[in-house]
């Protein structure tokens, strides 16, 4: 019995077959982001966090402190890249097979083989479907210009022009399902409903209101000047992709060296007295006048309200375990003080910020304040956190630093400058700022504070500038009186400190 005779792929499987299969990757990628946006479920998420989990140390740090958010830009990029050759393996497979059997089966295989891939991968089989389908649906059109058999005498011409039409409909095809892939993924909202019990809302509690509101009066005039309350505040994660968690079915458990274990419910932190608090945060592996470092109002909890009734027998530390496989230890003394958040901002806790609840943890290195905490661990010995395990040092007090920010030109020729200054639970007392390169310095004019003990200030000076190029440099005093340290330090592996400089011209 005789096979179709398919003269394209039969004669030439190698670069028109690799062309189609990269296309019907492109389409798989983007049915995946269709259904799943930019969630764990998305095929390049899991792919992307396996990879910086798995990447050595001194590649991670490099990552961090050299190409800082474009390391994990490419992260993302290189993670698309092998989702795409993922699912353009899975074309090749139902091209061979399509070879030597009807043109069918070869769309059929494909998208079989890129959804059992995908759903391996991501445990998402709606979001896997949709990709196989993509994938297999460019087979599948592609397949349709070579099903026509041919004659030896015009077999040459012929396969040039089936292989014309074939790449011609898999661009054609791959293009209006990525495009469609991309729109639709990109309407979908990634904010969070959170269920409410018997209509309770603290983060919308009256008192919020008031407390926003005095931020915003507090907040220095100053053009260019991120206010109090960050309009955007910084997201760094482990992972690309941020957990889309139910908070009616998540837990937090406090386990470990207690006298017994205990579960919390979100229906039961919803139920508990709640605290609204102004709290900044700044990365461990930014820049020295980076960005990362912000401030919000948060409101939830206090964290040894669910700690202490599970008893607290002799301990040294606490390991806090996220959804998302991250983990932090530090003292368990650094814990009486903390907060586990459920509202930002007059809301509910924002998804890319540890919806439903994550831990605060006054004056530390943003690390350490986990999201999507699942559970509070109480040590008998210290152990290793995650970024430790890789060299970094970032669980102890955050360093004091004064930010230069903003450089603006007034209507009547002076400089103006500005920036944030914070030193976690010392507070700042003092910024000064100098034109001259650091030969003479003078008072800042430094924002009302805010309620809190670990907020940060805001900072501007004006002055006649110099002609010519001049150097202005910026350092705090926190409030224990102590000098913010000048000489410069890289962010690994105990983060950024030194005086913060811009030449001005």
């Amino acid at each position: 019995m005789s096979h179709p005779t398919h003269p394209v792929t039969d004669r030439l499987p190698g670069i028109e077959s690799v062309l189609v299969a990269l296309l019907a990757g492109v389409a798989g990628v983007a049915g995946s982001f269709a259904v799943a946006a930019f969630t764990p479920a998305f095929i390049a998420g899991p792919i992307a966090g396996f990879m910086a989990r798995t990447l050595p140390g001194a590649l991670i740090t490099f990552s961090i402190v050299v190409l800082g958010d474009v390391g994990s830009q490419l992260n993302v990029l290189l993670a698309v890249g092998l989702s795409t050759t993922v699912f353009a393996v899975a074309a090749l497979l139902g091209q061979a097979v399509g070879q030597r059997t009807a043109y069918p089966i070869a769309g059929v295989v494909a998208a079989a083989t890129a959804a059992l891939i995908s759903v391996g991968i991501t445990a998402a089989p709606t979001a896997s479907v949709v990709a196989g389908v993509a994938t297999g649906t460019v087979v599948l059109l592609s397949d349709l210009g070579r099903s026509q058999p041919v004659s030896s005498l015009t077999s040459r011409a012929s396969d040039l022009s089936a292989g014309r039409r074939r790449l011609l409909a898999a661009v054609a095809s791959a293009a209006s399902l990525g495009i469609g892939g991309y729109v639709l993924g990109s309407q979908q909202s990634t904010q969070v409903s959170p269920p409410t019990f018997e209509g309770i809302q603290p983060w919308a509690a009256p008192e919020v209101e008031p407390l926003l509101a005095e931020a915003a009066e507090k907040s220095l005039d100053v053009s260019g000047l991120e206010p109090l309350v960050s309009d955007r505040f910084y997201e760094v994660d482990i992972n690309s992709t941020d957990p889309t968690l139910d908070a009616a079915s998540w837990s937090l458990t406090v386990t470990g060296t207690v006298d017994r274990e205990l579960s919390y419910s979100y229906e039961d932190i919803l139920a508990m007295e709640v605290d609204h608090q102004f709290v900044s945060l700044r990365c461990v592996g930014e820049a020295l006048n980076g960005k990362k470092m912000d401030n919000a109002l948060w409101t939830g909890v206090s964290i040894m309200d669910l700690v202490e009734p599970a008893g607290l027998p002799e301990g040294c530390c606490v390991m806090l375990r996220a959804a998302d496989g991250f983990y932090e230890e530090f003292p368990l003394s650094a814990l009486q003080d903390g907060f586990l958040a459920i509202g930002m901002n007059g809301g509910p806790l924002p998804r890319g910020h540890g919806y439903p609840a994550r831990a605060l943890i006054p004056g530390h290195w943003g690390e350490i304040n986990v999201k999507w905490l699942t559970e509070i661990e109480i040590l008998e010995a210290e152990q290793d956190g995650y970024w430790e395990e890789r060299g970094w040092h970032g669980t102890g007090p955050v360093n004091t630093v004064a930010k230069l920010h903003v450089i603006n030109t007034l209507d009547d020729g002076r400089k103006q400058v500005g920036g944030h200054a914070y030193a976690g639970v010392r507070g700042i007392d003092r910024v000064e700022v100098s034109t001259d390169g650091g030969d003479t310095w003078v008072d800042a004019t430094l924002s009302d504070p805010l309620p809190g003990a670990d907020v940060w200030r805001q900072w501007t000076h004006t002055y006649d500038p110099p002609e010519g190029e001049h150097e202005v440099v910026v350092r705090a005093t926190d409030g224990t009186g102590a000098l913010q340290p000048e000489a410069k330090s890289s962010p690994f592996p105990s983060g950024p400190s030194g005086w913060v400089t811009k030449t001005v011209r």
